[in-house]
Formats: C-alpha cells, sequence, structure tokens
C-alpha cells in the first residue's frame, strides 16, 4: 500500500447511531493547541435509510436533564429541541401494591426532569449536522474489515479497500461491538429472561408532561410522554409472553396493555407497529485497548428500566470529549494510555453504580418473592415520604453524577 493512498484522521468512530453521530460532532468543535480543527471519520455499516437504520428505528428514548445540559455544552441540543417532549412528572408504582413514589421537575427547580425525543428524528438531524461540517467525513455503508493497532496510530481496512490511520479510534458500533470483539476484551453478561415490547400508543387522556415506570409480574412497562399527545411505550415481559403478546391483533395486545397498565391515561386507543427486542446486560469490564475506546452501548447495554442506557453514555461522551479537549490544549497525544487511562478514572465508578442499579432494579422488581414484594413496597412507600430517600433515584434519574478522578 502507497502512502498516498492511505488518509490520516485524527480520530475514527466506528458506529454512525446516536452515540456515534453525537460524539462526531462533540469533536468536530475541539481545536487543537494550533487551532486546526479534529478531522473525524465516522464508520458505519447500515444503508442510511433512517426507517431501517437500527439506531435509529421507532423508540424513542428519555434524555435526562443531564443529558439536555451535556448535549447544549457540545452545541447539539439545539438540534434535538424542536423534536423534544417534556417530562414534568414521573409516576413509579407496583402493579396490584400501595407502594409508589412521584417525581416532579417543581421539586428540583427544573423545567423539566428530562426530555423525549424518536430516534428517527434524531437520526436526521444529526445526519443534517454531520453533512454540515466539513471536519466529519462520514463513509456509509462502510464494512470494518480489518484493526491494525500501531505505537503511532490505529490503522484501519475497509472492505472496499480504502485505507485510514487515526491517533484514536472509538467504538460506538452497539452491543455486539465488532471493535471489542476484535480486541477480545472481556464481558460481563446477564440474560434477563426478558424482552422489551416497542410501540408508540395513542390514550384517551394526554400524558402532558407524565411519565410512568410501572412494575408488573413478567417486568416493568414504562410511558414516556412524546409530542401530538401519544407516549413511547417499553413493556419488559418474560420472553414467551413476549411472543404471544406479539401475536396479538391490535385491539387483543391494548386490551392486556389496559389490564397490566391500568388507567391512569384513560383508555389505550390505538397502537402503531410493534417491536420486540431481547433484554441481557453486556458490559466490558475494562473498555480500553491500544488507542482505542469503547462508549455506549459498545461499553455498557442495559436493561431500560429507569431509562439509564443512552444517558450513561451520554455521560461517556460528555466525559471523553472533556478529556480531549483537555490534552489539545496541553499539546498531549489524544490516543496515549495517559488520556484515555485519565478518562476511564472518572468513568468506572459511575458506570459500575449504574450498570448495579438497573441490574438490582430488574430483578428485584421481577420477582413475586413475598418477602421481597413486601419490601419494594415499603421502600416506594418511604421514597413518596422522605425526600433525603428519593434523592438518590431522582440523582440518577435526573443524570447529575458526580464524577470523580483517581
Amino acid at each position: 500500500m502507497s502512502q498516498s493512498s492511505l488518509v490520516n484522521v485524527d480520530v475514527a468512530i466506528v458506529g454512525g447511531g446516536m452515540s456515534g453521530a453525537v460524539l462526531a460532532l462533540s469533536l468536530a468543535a475541539l481545536r487543537g493547541a494550533d487551532g486546526e480543527p479534529l478531522r473525524v471519520l465516522l464508520l458505519e455499516a447500515s444503508a442510511p435509510e433512517l426507517n431501517a437504520h437500527p439506531g435509529f428505528d421507532a423508540r424513542a428514548i428519555a434524555l435526562s436533564a443531564g443529558t439536555c445540559e451535556a448535549l447544549a455544552r457540545h452545541g447539539i441540543w439545539p438540534r434535538f429541541a424542536p423534536h423534544c417532549a417534556p417530562i414534568t412528572h414521573i409516576h413509579v408504582s407496583d402493579k396490584g401494591h400501595a407502594g409508589q413514589t412521584h417525581l416532579t421537575a417543581a421539586e428540583y427547580g427544573l423545567p423539566a426532569l428530562g426530555q423525549v425525543i424518536e430516534l428517527s428524528a434524531a437520526g436526521i438531524t444529526l445526519q443534517q449536522g454531520m453533512a454540515q461540517c466539513p471536519h466529519i467525513r462520514v463513509c456509509c455503508p462502510a464494512q470494518l474489515a480489518d484493526i491494525e493497532p500501531l505505537e503511532e496510530g490505529v490503522r484501519l481496512r475497509l472492505a472496499s479497500g480504502e485505507h485510514y490511520q487515526t491517533r484514536l479510534l472509538v467504538a460506538a458500533d452497539g452491543g455486539n461491538s465488532t471493535v471489542r470483539q476484535h480486541f477480545k476484551l472481556p464481558v460481563t453478561r446477564h440474560d434477563y429472561g426478558q424482552s422489551a415490547i416497542i410501540a408508540t400508543v395513542k390514550t384517551a387522556e394526554d400524558p402532558a408532561g407524565r411519565a410512568f415506570e410501572r412494575f408488573t409480574e413478567g417486568g416493568p412497562l414504562a410511558l414516556l410522554p412524546m409530542q401530538e399527545g401519544l407516549s413511547s411505550l417499553v413493556w419488559s415481559v418474560q420472553r414467551d409472553q413476549a411472543d404471544a403478546l406479539m401475536a396479538l391483533d391490535e385491539q387483543a395486545f391494548l386490551a392486556q396493555l389496559q389490564q397490566a397498565f391500568g388507567w391512569r391515561l384513560g383508555r389505550f386507543l390505538q397502537t402503531g407497529v410493534r417491536h420486540v427486542y431481547p433484554l441481557a446486560l453486556a458490559a466490558t469490564d475494562y473498555p480500553l485497548a491500544q488507542r482505542t475506546v469503547l462508549v455506549g452501548n459498545a461499553a455498557h447495554l442495559l436493561h431500560p428500566i429507569a431509562g439509564q442506557g443512552f444517558n450513561l453514555g451520554m455521560r461517556d461522551l460528555d466525559l471523553l470529549t472533556q478529556a480531549l479537549a483537555r490534552a489539545l490544549a496541553a499539546g498531549e497525544d489524544i490516543g496515549s494510555f495517559e488520556v484515555l487511562n485519565g478518562y476511564w478514572r472518572q468513568r468506572r465508578d459511575d458506570q459500575a453504580h449504574t450498570i448495579w442499579l438497573t441490574s438490582s432494579l430488574a430483578q428485584l422488581f421481577s420477582n413475586g418473592h413475598g418477602p421481597l414484594v413486601a419490601g419494594r413496597n415499603l421502600a416506594l412507600s418511604l421514597m413518596g415520604r422522605l425526600g433525603c430517600l428519593k434523592a438518590p433515584l431522582a440523582n440518577q434519574t435526573l443524570g447529575f453524577v458526580s464524577q470523580t478522578t483517581r
């Protein structure tokens, strides 16, 4: 291979879903000590049609207040804002039991606890942003054929025959990360034996900013408020029950949903296309390799309970961007072990705590054992009465998590 056929970039991101695209835009705004912008390469395997893109499908996600602040810091929030619906109230309950608690934006002095955005809308605005940025080179569809770590960089070969060399490689390619597999990074896995049914639903009553987390016999059921009076449903059920629910016609499905959720938003009137996803934990024990870092779902694929998935990933992107900005200002090598390990020291406690929290909640609230049911309902009741007990849940939900360096 001739040197003329090798394209040099500063950062190569594998994966063009939410995490990869947000990171690309965040990094493209950085400048080195010489004032030159970072050259960012984004490699995405899927064709650009958003309706078929696995990273921008029919789901909607909740962006915590902390995530919205981070997006604003990196200049991305103005792109998302027109497509978002605010969450002003969160109601948490356990089906068939009295325990419940509430979170409201007013009690925390916030305009909203978070925002809900459809992934398809997010995908469109992120792709528009990258297309308008001269420092981002998007290759899509692009199949990564080989990764060759070198002392001075990482060399990438695409199936098309193109060759790139980057100072830093970032894996944002999801729970089945090819980059993670290439480096054989150890992963902690757990199958919850559940699947999540995802759909947009219409209720008789407008959710008007209200989000719900309802714990049922089969798993948690969440409704997130969307624009135009709709709600996004994330219903976690046992895997065999998911197959049965997916086989029902619309009216029969809505009847089952009504029975599980109750009548807090009146009658369920309509559902859009239903999708089903198996639920499992996949957490990388140490998300670093030679000049390489894993972020988002490539580093930690979580249960959707409490809506922590992308919000945890956004804290990865935020802290990584800040770490690289400091390194650039100091004239340091952005792909060096010192820079990446410093980033990981800031992230590991938050990642470990969030993984533990979501796994614990998923198992606690999917268990019908009598003492556990009594204990969790007592906890919900006390949180509803004592603000000091609710604070840890609120801090995690809001995404205001302190970062420590050790």
